[in-house]
């Protein structure tokens, strides 16, 4: 599909996003609409501007946006972030029981490339329910992506189950209209903890609203979203949603924020996002295992901790206990840093 850039946002063009109750308002310039999951994409006749059209509908007071791209975040040109490395083999004996820990019963909902098969979650039920419409990319730059939170995921939280939709291509680009369909499809049974490593700036730095009702309406669930390798403070959505827990990438000391991390006021929490190491696709020089910097492997890291926790208490208490800034280190602009021993 294309893209069209718009005040360095990006956007599908000749689209906006809007529920059932503003179509009679958009008739106008309404050419065609496709109707899912509770999201309306309205395909405007030539020439009408998605911006312009949002703006005049918020104004008579409905949801709606321009259907913007959100891309997931190791893309950072010229740095670390912008493509794994092949790593050797990792040591990692999967599922309960390592280190002592129990079986969990707490479900992780990853939206994301998909997961492909792996040797750290072979035999598992959440694997074995997969489609193939779950399975990860095997082209595209960031083919892979999915894959390799997962291996962040399981190895923080141990046990837990991995509930994968996949929202973006292996270009690692999807927009928010599959996004929030995809958030509505999980209100009937949600997860305790939900990873979203990708994001998107909006054309008016406001919160995209069809989005942020999605992340809402998971009223039980615990969001945690990338801030974007951004290296800025501009907010990057649904982090920076008052909903969700928004995570920024600190550097190997977990001292310093990571050059390419965002940053800014509306950032909760931070974890360590350069360099790591995780599962991948078995493919070309790979062999499963890959190195990878970014924001979106700091939020994975955030989200399989609190999941971890979770197995004891309810995932909001959980997450609040654990970013408390009265009882954690905090670093300005990146928020409470979540150690992480991977």
């Amino acid at each position: 599909m294309d893209i069209q850039s718009v005040g360095e946002a990006y956007i599908r063009p000749g689209q906006i996003l809007t529920d059932r109750s503003a179509l009679s308002a958009a008739s106008r310039w309404t050419q065609a609409v496709a109707e899912a999951d509770g999201v309306c994409v309205v395909h405007l006749s030539d020439g009408a501007d998605p911006c312009e059209i949002t703006n005049e509908l918020r104004e008579q007071g409905f949801r709606a946006s321009p259907n913007h791209v959100l891309s997931g975040q190791p893309l950072f040109f010229g740095g670390p972030a912008s493509r794994p490395f092949p790593t050797p083999p990792i040591s990692f004996k999967p599922g309960p029981g390592r280190s002592g820990r129990d079986r969990s019963d707490v479900v992780v909902g990853l939206l994301d490339t998909g997961v492909a098969k792996h040797p750290w979650w072979s035999g598992t039920d959440w694997y074995a329910r997969l489609g193939p419409d779950e399975a990860d990319a095997t082209e595209g730059e960031q083919a892979g992506h999915g894959t390799f939170i997962a291996g962040l995921l399981v190895r923080q939280a141990p046990g837990a189950a991995l509930r994968v939709r996949r929202v973006l291509g292996g270009d690692g680009i999807g927009d928010e209209a599959g996004v929030v369909r995809a958030l509505n499809r999980l209100r009937d049974d949600p997860p305790q903890v939900l990873n979203l490593s990708f994001g998107c700036h909006s054309f008016d730095d406001r919160p995209p609203p069809l989005l942020a009702d999605a992340v809402a309406a998971l009223s039980d669930t615990v969001t945690v979203a990338c801030a974007g390798n951004t290296a800025s403070d501009r907010p990057f959505w649904p982090a920076a949603l008052p909903c969700a827990v928004g995570v920024a990438a600190v550097d190997g000391t977990e001292r310093h924020r990571a050059p390419f991390s965002g940053f800014g006021t509306w950032v909760d929490a931070c974890a360590s996002g350069d360099w790591l190491d995780s599962s991948y696709l078995d493919l070309g020089e790979f062999r499963g295992y890959a190195a990878w910097s970014g924001t979106s492997f700091a939020s994975a890291l955030v989200a399989g901790a609190i999941a971890d926790a979770a197995r004891h208490e309810p995932a909001k208490e959980a997450a609040a206990r654990m970013l408390d800034p009265e009882g954690s280190r905090q670093i300005p602009d990146l928020g409470v840093l979540v150690p992480t021993s991977l």
